[in-house]
C-alpha cells in the first residue's frame, strides 16, 4: 500500500514543470502551512485541478485513490462533482466549479525524510503524511451540498447516505434509558464544533458509552467508528481501528430526531473525534470530519521520527567518542 502511495506521488511530481513544482512543493517542516486546512470554498496554496493538464489531473486523482477505500473515493469524486450542481442552483454567482480543488506537496517521497500532501477544496480535505513507513491521513473531511437530490420523493444522489443512516439506526437500537443519555440537546451547534482548527481541544465526553448500550447497539456504535475509519484503504483502516479504546467511546446526538430537520452527532474517544452536522439549507447540507487529537497532520509520526533521529545521532556520537 505504501508503495502505491509513493509511486502515485512520484508520478504526479514527474509530470510537473519547474514553475508548477515551485507552486506545489513546500517543506514538510512548514508546520503553519500543513496545519492551515479548511473545508469552505476559497483559493488554496498549491496547484488547482482546473489549471492542470488532463494527465496531471488524473495523477492527482491517482494519489487520492491510493489512500482512500474504493467506496470513499467514489464519495470524494461525487462531492467534487457537486460543486457544479451547487453552482447551477445558485445561478453561477459564486463561480463554483468541480475543478476548484488544490494539491500541495510537503517534501518528496525520496530518501528517508517524512513527506506528504494535501488535496483540498470545498467539502473535501485529505491530509496525508508518510514517515518511517507509516501513513497518517487526518484531518479527513467530507461534506455535501446538496446532501440529497430527489425526484418525486426518490433519492437520485446522496453521497453521505450511510453517515446519517448508521447513526439513526443506532438511536433506533437504543432502549429508552440509553437514548435519553445519548440525546444531550434539542438544539444543534452551528457547525462541527472542531471547525477547521489546527488542533482539537478535547472536550468533556458526553452521551452514552458502550457499557450503557445493549450488545446490538454497542456493536453498531463500533460499526459507525469503523465506517469512518474505512474511508481509508483497509490496511490503514485496520491500523487505526486497532488503536481505538472501544470501552471509552461516547456517542452523543443533538437536535431533532425527525428526518429533514437539523441534527448533529459526535463520537469521541481518547484519540478519536468523529463529527457529523446537517443543519444548513434546511438540513440538506452535511459536514463530517474524522480527527485524531495528537495525530492530526501526522504530527505523532513526525515526533517519533525526530526522536529516532536524535537517538541515532546521539548513539553515533557516543560510539565515535
Amino acid at each position: 500500500m505504501l508503495h502505491d502511495v509513493t509511486d502515485a506521488t512520484r508520478r504526479f511530481i514527474g509530470l510537473l514543470d519547474a514553475d508548477q513544482r515551485e507552486h506545489a512543493m513546500r517543506s514538510v517542516t512548514d508546520d503553519d502551512l500543513r496545519h492551515r486546512w479548511g473545508y469552505a470554498p476559497g483559493i488554496r496554496p498549491g496547484l488547482v485541478l482546473g489549471d492542470l493538464r488532463r494527465d496531471q489531473r488524473k495523477a492527482v486523482h491517482g494519489m487520492l485513490a491510493t489512500v482512500l477505500s474504493p467506496h470513499t473515493y467514489t464519495q470524494a469524486a461525487a462531492v467534487m462533482a457537486l460543486e457544479d450542481v451547487l453552482d447551477h442552483r445558485e445561478g453561477g454567482h459564486r463561480d463554483r466549479h468541480s475543478g476548484d480543488y488544490w494539491t500541495i506537496l510537503f517534501g518528496t517521497p525520496d530518501g528517508d525524510e517524512p513527506w506528504g500532501w494535501r488535496i483540498e477544496g470545498h467539502h473535501l480535505s485529505v491530509n496525508v503524511l508518510v514517515a518511517d513507513g507509516r501513513v497518517s491521513a487526518t484531518p479527513f473531511f467530507l461534506g455535501a451540498n446538496p446532501a440529497r437530490v430527489t425526484y418525486r420523493g426518490r433519492v437520485v444522489g446522496q453521497p453521505l447516505l450511510f453517515e446519517e443512516e448508521l447513526a439513526r439506526e443506532l438511536l433506533d437500537r437504543m432502549d429508552p434509558t440509553a437514548r435519553r443519555l445519548a440525546v444531550v440537546s434539542d438544539l444543534t451547534p452551528h457547525d462541527i464544533r472542531s471547525s477547521d482548527s489546527p488542533r482539537v481541544n478535547p472536550s468533556e465526553p458526553v452521551g452514552v458509552t458502550p457499557a450503557q448500550l445493549s450488545k446490538p447497539a454497542g456493536e453498531l456504535l463500533l460499526d459507525i467508528v469503523r465506517f469512518y475509519l474505512d474511508r481509508l484503504r483497509h490496511e490503514l483502516a485496520d491500523e487505526e481501528f486497532a488503536r481505538i479504546d472501544q470501552e471509552r467511546l461516547h456517542f452523543s446526538w443533538e437536535g431533532s430526531l425527525r428526518r429533514g430537520e437539523g441534527h448533529y452527532y459526535r463520537v469521541q474517544g481518547p484519540e478519536l473525534l468523529i463529527e457529523y452536522d446537517n443543519t444548513f439549507n434546511e438540513a440538506n447540507h452535511i459536514h463530517t470530519v474524522w480527527r485524531r487529537h495528537c495525530g492530526d497532520f501526522g504530527d505523532d509520526l513526525l515526533a517519533a521520527h525526530c526522536d529516532a533521529s536524535r537517538h541515532t545521532v546521539a548513539l553515533g556520537a557516543a560510539q565515535n567518542g
